[in-house]
């Protein structure tokens, strides 16, 4: 992944920042997590007679996801762009961070970028724009449901777990 994105990283510090982050994620999921999954779903079944365990899966995979989330624009960061001088404008940076897949995609199928973010999402005020977007994904998937919300809590709880272990929040 290095050469194909033209980082300075080490292996070590690569190696280093995953074990960080998946040491707290497989402690948050183990005791926060799970169990809220459980009472979740249960409740939905119980109070509203709704089966939960679709958002409860798209919930989990939304979590280990958003825990990563903050660190995949790092990966157009320190590419050494000759085309940009100065800092994306507001919007452009959100579109990373909003299609992140997308363009990790676009890097990994040799498709140039003539535009790379010069920091990473490790603020609040990306977390909140991230979570508007999984509020927006989980009404048109869900509906007016308690189930809408389920996507956000989720994405939102990875994402504040990431931040815990970079010191931000």
């Amino acid at each position: 992944m290095n050469e194909k994105v033209e980082t300075n990283l080490t292996l070590g510090y690569m190696e280093q920042e995953t074990v960080d982050h998946f040491h707290l994620l497989v402690k948050v999921l183990k005791w926060l997590v799970f169990p809220s999954s459980l009472f979740y779903v249960l409740t939905v079944f119980w109070y509203f007679g709704e089966n939960a365990l679709d958002s409860a899966f798209w919930g989990l995979v939304l979590f280990i996801y958003s825990n990563f989330l903050p660190d995949l624009p790092a990966v157009f960061c320190r590419y050494q762009n000759k085309h940009q001088k100065e800092a994306l404008p507001w919007y452009t940076r959100y579109t990373l961070i909003l299609f992140a897949p997308l363009f990790v995609w676009l890097v990994f199928s040799d498709i140039p970028m003539l535009w790379r973010p010069l920091d990473t999402f490790h603020n609040i005020k990306a977390l909140i724009v991230y979570a508007l977007l999984l509020v927006v994904i989980g009404l048109v998937t869900f509906g007016a449901s308690i189930e809408t919300w389920a996507l956000p809590l989720y994405g939102v709880t990875g994402y504040l777990v990431h931040l815990k272990v970079d010191n931000v929040w």
